[in-house]
């Protein structure tokens, strides 16, 4: 795992126009960095002034006072990052701003790659994996519901749970291997069916757990959808509706929507990655062609799939074969019966049988989009689950790392009702043991944490 290298420097603040801009420094020359480009207007030295206690002053470039600011210093350990950070406050004008962060790096501290402060917080102990993850969302969050699940105290119930999974294992793996080593000694704290019913219920508790990532993913990632349908349904004119705005062009032409458009949609606490397609049907039109291969496709990949029909106007082929498509999805299908502000020519009852739940719409009034949303709440979110109250699993990263102590776990078990050699069950047991430490980072390796910290931003 890669360590610290150099004192870093970014602007934390977003680029554009904006009261205050900061720019953190980090690392063991942030102090010195800060002396060379920043003078207090009380004559002392930054060193003569209590730490995180805001100083004013001058900010210096090139031997000159481009702006007058606040500075912050932290010393280490008692920082974000674990080590000397220093915070320079100045007004936030972009083309000011870079003159500042010019400063710091003319002063000798180099640019700081993305996440990098994040990063120096977790490989000195100040975060947990999780915690830096939660923090990534935390920062690209689009609906409450995830600002909910990065929040310290979701965090902290699920570092409880796995820790105290984590401290049952291993007391039980101490007790198999008493046995191992000592068979004539009696110095195991469980008998072997005692073990065997303890991870048995690990497992058991294991399992429950994993299957939270279902809520986390659907609140954290966002789930693949797709409205689909034939030309002229009103499948923009739903998607505009359901977004809220005018996202998509509407028009009586068939064949309008051309391209896939694709938009964060917040579905309760779920959030779908929705996308408008092309309607879906036989044309000699080579651009509209383009456009119906790339709905299929999309369609291909979505888990949530939105089929608009228009029940003003008689059921066609069309319909039909789509209504087959729909039956056979693989992941979660529902109808929208669209205008249904408009006399309707069949129901519910002309879909025939196993065909999929189905509402009621209207993209010209707005009726029954509230129920649909309640409805696919309730399906991509466990709603026993109480965010910040219950533990959840959050990321993939988490969620691979859980799988992979429940196979283990899961072999474990087999290997006991068998018979096998209790050193082999332990060998599972441990393997168990690793999986569950990458959960929150205690074990893990350095291209792990790299890509995680890749995605966050500058600054951060």
């Amino acid at each position: 795992m890669t360590g610290h290298v150099g004192t870093v420097t970014a602007v934390s603040t977003p680029p554009g126009k904006g009261g205050v801009a900061v720019i953190r420094v980090s690392g063991d020359d942030a102090r010195a960095v800060a002396e060379k480009c920043f003078v207090p207007r009380d004559g002392k030295p930054i060193s003569a002034h209590p730490p995180r206690r805001a100083i004013y002053g001058n900010i210096i470039l090139d031997g000159e006072i481009v702006d007058d600011g606040l500075l912050l210093y932290f010393p280490a350990p008692n920082s974000y990052t674990g080590e000397d950070v220093i915070e320079l406050s100045c007004h936030g004008g972009p083309l000011l701003t870079g003159m500042v962060l010019e400063a710091t790096l003319k002063a000798g501290a180099i640019p700081a790659p993305a996440g990098e402060f994040t990063r120096r917080a977790f490989l000195s102990g100040k975060l947990s994996l999780s915690d830096a993850e939660a923090i990534g969302l935390a920062i690209d969050a689009v609906t409450p519901a995830q600002v909910r699940l990065s929040a310290s105290d979701s965090r902290e119930k699920l570092s409880d749970a796995v820790g105290e999974l984590h401290d049952r294992l291993l007391a039980l793996i101490s007790s198999l291997y008493a046995g191992i080593d000592y068979p004539d000694e009696d110095l195991a704290d469980l008998s072997p069916d005692e073990v065997r019913e303890g991870i048995g219920k690990i497992y058991a508790d294991l399992t429950r757990l994993s299957a939270t990532y279902r809520t986390g993913r659907a609140i954290r990632e966002g789930i693949p959808a797709v409205l689909a349908g034939k030309p002229n349904v009103g499948k923009s004119a739903v998607f505009n509706r359901l977004l809220g705005r005018d996202a998509a062009i509407v028009t009586a032409i068939p064949g309008t929507t051309r391209d896939v458009l694709e938009y964060p949609l917040p579905v309760g606490r779920a959030l779908l990655r929705l996308a408008d397609t092309a309607g879906l049907r036989d044309t000699a039109d080579p651009v509209e062609t383009i456009g119906v291969e790339r709905a299929k496709k999309t369609i291909g990949g979505a888990e949530v799939l939105l089929l608009v029909l228009d029940a003003s106007r008689p059921l066609e082929k069309e319909d039909e074969d789509l209504l087959s498509l729909a039956r056979d999805f693989r992941g979660l299908a529902v109808l929208l019966l669209n205008k249904s502000d408009l006399p309707a020519v069949w129901g519910k009852a002309d879909l025939g049988k196993g065909a999929p739940p189905s509402f009621w719409v209207s993209a010209e009034t707005g009726a029954g989009f509230d129920a649909l949303t309640e409805y696919l709440s309730g399906a991509l979110t466990d709603g026993n689950l109480s965010l910040g109250e219950d533990a959840i699993v959050a990321s993939a990263r988490q969620a691979a790392a859980l799988a992979g102590a429940c196979d283990d776990l899961s072999a474990c078990l087999d290997a006991l009702e068998r018979g096998v050699p209790i050193d082999a069950a332990a060998s599972l047991a441990e393997s168990a043991l690793a999986s569950l430490s990458e959960v929150d980072g205690r074990t893990v390796t350095g291209e792990i944490v790299d890509e995680i910290f890749s995605h966050f931003c500058v600054g951060k």
